[in-house]
């Protein structure tokens, strides 16, 4: 079984691979004038009150890996609040920061500090945050997608390259986990926007391929109405089939990482691959609900993630043919 199965999966996979290999980083010319203490405690705090889960997983990660994953973190959450929660003028907000990025920082913004302390310490390529970019940009003016190859590109923008920027922090023995790091990424998204139908769907987007509802004869109207009928769930189920598919064909990945990031990576992924979960057991609404998985449930999942990165599990899941 090959580890890229679809003409979107080597489309993306050939353009990650061009980020890392045409366009190298290069290392620190000049040295940072700001508290980069001061900087990596304000992306601690930025991840914990935005992301239970994603500090939960990261929690046991060596402490420089930790914080620095964290400064991703936070990098990606301010990049991504431009689009989500600016009022006005977002683009030149967006263009602004995009600049930013490509310099050593002149101003005492500490995202932007700790962000050119990890893109350096690191060797981060840096036209991966580009693309990032480049995808929370087509929100500006995106709002539909036509089909699954078109929504995976845009998955892949906003949630693979994190997972391949992640890579270069916690260390990775072969570039044969690129693929899989596309395809979590994917995954990831996916149940994001499975989750916050309800939530997009009153900012003007809706991200459901445009051919997949008309398959099952919804219309906007349906999302509009919040309808939950039988083409609702069949609907949903066919989506949840593909998201489960799409983690169970990414994990095997986990076994390519340095030992001691293993289980950040695995925890984010088996705890957000549960959100699928609880939107079966709760009939598929996602529009009166967010689906959620309690702390309890966490805490019970969590010895098991761990005993399988630590003994290294998901390495016998990575197929020999």
């Amino acid at each position: 079984m090959s580890t890229v199965d679809h003409s979107w999966e080597q489309s993306l996979l050939r353009k990650a691979m061009l980020a890392l290999e045409e366009h190298l980083p290069v290392r620190r010319t000049a040295a940072l004038r700001y508290d980069t203490g001061r900087a990596y405690t304000a992306c601690e705090t930025i991840t914990r009150l935005n992301s239970r889960t994603f500090y939960t997983a990261t929690a046991l990660m060596p402490a420089e890996k930790r914080r620095a994953i964290r400064a991703l973190y936070a990098f990606c959450r301010v990049s991504d609040d431009i689009v989500d929660t600016l009022e006005e003028n977002r683009r030149e907000h967006l263009d602004a920061w995009r600049n930013a990025l490509r310099e050593p920082p002149t101003q005492e913004h500490p995202v932007l500090v700790a962000w050119y302390d990890i893109r350096h310490r690191y060797m981060i390529p840096p036209l991966y945050a580009e693309h990032l970019l480049e995808a929370l940009e087509q929100d500006l003016s995106i709002t539909r997608y036509a089909t699954f190859e078109d929504l995976a590109h845009y998955c892949y923008g906003v949630a693979s390259t994190v997972g391949l920027m992640s890579m270069h922090i916690i260390g990775y023995t072969s570039t044969a986990a690129i693929p899989y790091a596309i395809k979590l990424g994917v995954a990831l998204q996916l149940t994001n926007i499975l989750r916050d139908i309800a939530e997009d769907w009153a900012q003007g987007r809706l991200y459901l391929p445009q051919e997949e509802l008309a398959a099952f004869n919804l219309k906007e109207d349906d999302i509009a109405a919040g309808r939950v009928d039988e083409r609702w769930r069949a609907f949903m189920r066919y989506q949840i089939a593909r998201a489960h598919r799409l983690y169970a064909e990414s994990l095997p990945g986990i076994a390519f990482l340095h030992r001691d990031g293993r289980f950040a990576v695995a925890a984010a992924a088996e705890l957000y691959r549960a959100i699928l979960d609880d939107i079966e057991a709760h009939d598929y609404d996602v529009f009166t609900r967010r689906a959620h998985i309690s702390d309890t449930r966490k805490i019970r999942m969590l010895p098991g993630i761990a005993w399988r990165a630590y003994t290294n599990r998901y390495a016998k899941m990575i197929p020999t043919t």
